[in-house]
């Protein structure tokens, strides 16, 4: 196998682990990773205002509403109005929030942040700088991007009462 082919086999393997971590987070926890980071969040932080959340994992505040309204719906979490600034509404984890994560799977990237961290620094550099120019390469460097591993639209459904996923969940 010539490199360029070693590139892109290694490339679709990060895209194919991507998507069976996605698959798998949804089957298990009827989750997305993006409505689990938002869970996550608001479970380390406290009730924190949307747009402080959509900072804090790096989405826009349209996408973690849309991501808040679903988890409300399946009454994981909640909003209420501060105590202090009664212009501001808070969301926050609820108690059944709190249970679901518990039984959640670990994300993929929880997995390659503990590898990535025991790295030497220039093999940290590296990777960046490599993964940096793939992206030029691919033209992707303007792509509004989160800094979790999941493909599909991020404030996608996942419960029975929505179309699947993926094909081969029909």
């Amino acid at each position: 196998m010539d490199l360029i082919q070693e590139v892109l086999v290694a490339l679709r393997r990060v895209i194919r682990a991507t998507d069976l971590q996605s698959k798998q987070l949804v089957k298990t926890a009827a989750l997305t990773a993006p409505q689990l980071m938002v869970m996550q969040t608001l479970r380390d932080k406290g009730g924190i205002p949307i747009g402080e959340l959509a900072e804090e994992i790096s989405l826009s505040q349209a996408t973690v509403t849309s991501i808040v309204d679903r988890l409300e719906r399946k009454t994981y979490v909640g909003r209420e109005r501060s105590k202090q600034d009664k212009r501001k509404v808070l969301a926050y984890i609820t108690d059944e929030g709190l249970d679901k994560l518990k039984t959640a799977p670990t994300l993929l990237q929880e997995n390659f942040i503990k590898q990535f961290k025991d790295l030497h620094e220039w093999e940290q550099t590296m990777i960046i700088s490599s993964l940096q120019r793939v992206a030029q390469m691919m033209d992707a460097q303007h792509i509004d991007a989160s800094p979790f591993l999941d493909v599909g639209a991020l404030d996608r459904q996942s419960d029975q009462r929505n179309p699947p996923l993926y094909d081969d969940e029909k």
